[in-house]
């Protein structure tokens, strides 16, 4: 999980290592970690020879398909691999999910329940 200095998150990357953590500790070949500076960078220093990125819509690929060619230019050795949501998850995003679960809304069925319990306590404050 990168560092963004541009974006403001509602949790911090320590928080959300942990939230990730949590929704895939099942999953013995996962490995959750975060950096700063260029993701080729990072790949090239963890020996990767992919980025994979999600896609839910159109507008996803045309922002990550300049990702990818920018990355390319950068290190031409590292591919990007792209993979598209289910159809369930298609309009699912995170600014819709805080929305909901500021309101008091139900986000069971959008987040993991370890990722719930995160976003009401820190709506609560």
């Amino acid at each position: 999980m990168a560092e963004h200095p541009s974006k403001t998150t509602l949790f911090s990357v320590h928080e959300r290592v942990e939230m990730i953590k949590d929704a895939t500790k099942k999953e013995k070949n996962i490995i959750v970690t975060s950096f700063e500076g260029l993701v080729v960078d990072y790949a090239h220093n963890v020996k990767a020879s992919a980025i994979v990125r999600g896609l839910r819509a159109v507008s996803d690929f045309d922002y990550e398909f300049q990702l990818a060619t920018m990355n390319k230019r950068l290190a031409g050795d590292i591919e990007t691999i792209f993979f598209t949501t289910r159809g369930k998850y298609f309009y699912v995003n995170s600014s819709g999910i805080k929305d909901i679960a500021r309101y008091g809304g139900d986000v069971s069925a959008f987040v993991p329940p370890y990722v719930e319990k995160k976003l009401k306590e820190k709506f609560r404050k």
